[in-house]
C-alpha cells in the first residue's frame, strides 16, 4: 500500500470529493441537498441511483503509477460509491472533506488516535458516549496520553481544565443517555485563542439540526448507523472537517490503521439519506409529543428533552438547534429493580436494544450506562432511554402507559 504524506493525503481527498460532480446550490434547504447529493446519474446510464463498486486490487498499465501519492492504489480508500457519500456529507456539514469509518466508534477512536501522542491532554465530556470513555481509558492511557473529564455545564469555564499539553477537546452534545447541552460556541471560542482542535460526535441532530462546523468546530463525527442509514441494518461512521491539515493528519492515520468500509454500507447510506429529513422531522415531532405525555405521568420523576421548555438547557437548544430528532430519556421515582424489569417485559412495540436512529422505537435501562468523574449523578431514580421510531404516536403511548402501569 503506498504511503500518503500529509500531501499526498490531500490530494487524494480532492479526488474524492472531486469524483461525483453534483448540482450545488447553497441556497438550496437540507431536504432538497439530502435528495440530491451524491448523485450522478449521467455517470452510469441514466440509473436515478449510483451502482455498487466494489473491489479490493486496483489494477495499473503505467509502472510509474504504482506509488504515486496522488491517485488511489488500493481498495481500502473506497471506490466511487464511498467517494459519493463523502462528496455528500461534506456538502451537507459544511466541511472541506469527509473520511468514512466502519463504524461510529472507529470514527471517533480514528480522531483520538489521529490528532494526539504520548504525553498529549485530551478533555472529554464527562457524559460523553460510553465506549469514548472505555476507549481513553483503556486505550490511549496505554500510549500515554491522559484524559480529564469535564462538566458538561462548563461553558467558557473550560479554561480551568486545559493543560500546557491540552490538544483536544472531544465534545457531545446532547450527551447520549443522560442528554445535557454544552455550551459549545462558548468553549469553541476558549479553544481557538489557546488552539486546541475540537472534535463533537454530533450524532444525535445527525448532522442536520446542529452545524458545529458553522460555529467553529474543527471536526463533526457522525455515526452512519444511526438516522443515516436508518434501517438497521448498516454500521458505519464518519468524519468531516473544514480544516486541510486535519483532514491531511486524519486521512493518514486512516490509511494506517486500515479501517476502510465498504460500498455497500456506503451505498445503503447513501439511499438512507433520501428519505433522512422525512423520517427525522417525524421521529422529532413524535418524540416531542411523548416526552410531554411523559411529564403528566405520576411514575415519571424528570424528563430529559432538551426541546422542552422545562429542560434546563432549553435555552441552548433553541439557540444552537433547529430539531431534535428521535432520542431523549427520562427518570422514574424510585422503584426496585424487580419492577423496573417487569415495566421492559410489558412493552409490545418498544424493543430493548442499544443503537437507535432506526424505523423501529427502542428503550433502554441505563443505570448501568452511567459513569461520571467530574460531577456526581445525583438522581435516585432508574433513568430509562427511549428512542422513536416511525410507529403511530398513539400506538407508542399506548405501548408506554401499559409498560408504566406495570410498575405498579
Amino acid at each position: 500500500m503506498t504511503d500518503l504524506g500529509p500531501n499526498g493525503a490531500q490530494l487524494r481527498e480532492h479526488q474524492l470529493n472531486e469524483s461525483c460532480k453534483v448540482k450545488k446550490n447553497p441556497e438550496h434547504k437540507i431536504e432538497t441537498k439530502l435528495a440530491q447529493l451524491g448523485r450522478d446519474p449521467n455517470s452510469h446510464e441514466g440509473f436515478v441511483n449510483p451502482p455498487i463498486q466494489r473491489g479490493s486490487t486496483v489494477l495499473f498499465d503505467n509502472p510509474a503509477d504504482l506509488y504515486r501519492k496522488d491517485i488511489k492504489t488500493y481498495g481500502l480508500e473506497g471506490a466511487s460509491t464511498q467517494d459519493r457519500l463523502c462528496s455528500a456529507l461534506t456538502e451537507i456539514m459544511g466541511g472541506v472533506g469527509t473520511i468514512l469509518c466502519p463504524s461510529g466508534l472507529s470514527a471517533i477512536t480514528l480522531v483520538l488516535l489521529g490528532l494526539t501522542k504520548s504525553g498529549d491532554h485530551v478533555l472529554v465530556c464527562d457524559s460523553a458516549y460510553g465506549p469514548t470513555r472505555r476507549f481513553c481509558d483503556e486505550v490511549l492511557a496505554k500510549y500515554g496520553v491522559e484524559t480529564t473529564y469535564y462538566p458538561p455545564s462548563v461553558g467558557t469555564e473550560i479554561g480551568a481544565f486545559i493543560k500546557p499539553n491540552t490538544v483536544l477537546i472531544m465534545l457531545e452534545s446532547p450527551g447520549s443517555i443522560t442528554m445535557e447541552l454544552q455550551d459549545i460556541p462558548a468553549i469553541v471560542k476558549v479553544a481557538k485563542a489557546k488552539g486546541i482542535v475540537t472534535a463533537i460526535d454530533d450524532t444525535w441532530s445527525a448532522g442536520v439540526y446542529f452545524k458545529p462546523l458553522a460555529i467553529g468546530v474543527d471536526i463533526s463525527i457522525q455515526a452512519l448507523t444511526k438516522y443515516q442509514s436508518g434501517h438497521s441494518d448498516v454500521l458505519a461512521g464518519s468524519v468531516t472537517t473544514n480544516n486541510e491539515e486535519l483532514l491531511a493528519r486524519l486521512l493518514d492515520m486512516h490509511l494506517a490503521l486500515g479501517i476502510g468500509t465498504s460500498a455497500e454500507d456506503a451505498w445503503l447510506c447513501l439511499r438512507g439519506l433520501r428519505t433522512m429529513a422525512v423520517r427525522l422531522a417525524h421521529q422529532d415531532q413524535t418524540a416531542r409529543k411523548i416526552a410531554s405525555w411523559l411529564e403528566t405521568r405520576e411514575e415519571v420523576e424528570r424528563v430529559l428533552h432538551p426541546a422542552l421548555p422545562s429542560s434546563p438547557d432549553n435555552a441552548i437548544w433553541q439557540r444552537d438547534f433547529t430539531g431534535a430528532g428521535g432520542l431523549f430519556s427520562f427518570i422514574l421515582k424510585p422503584v426496585g429493580k424487580a419492577k423496573i424489569y417487569a415495566m421492559l417485559e410489558a412493552f409490545e412495540i418498544f424493543a430493548m436494544g442499544f443503537s437507535w436512529g432506526g424505523y423501529e422505537s427502542l428503550v433502554l435501562y441505563c443505570d448501568p450506562q452511567i459513569k461520571r468523574s467530574a460531577v456526581k449523578w445525583t438522581e435516585n431514580g432508574h433513568l430509562i432511554r427511549l428512542a422513536i421510531g416511525l410507529e403511530n404516536v398513539d400506538d407508542l403511548i399506548a405501548d408506554l402507559d401499559r409498560a408504566l402501569e406495570a410498575l405498579k
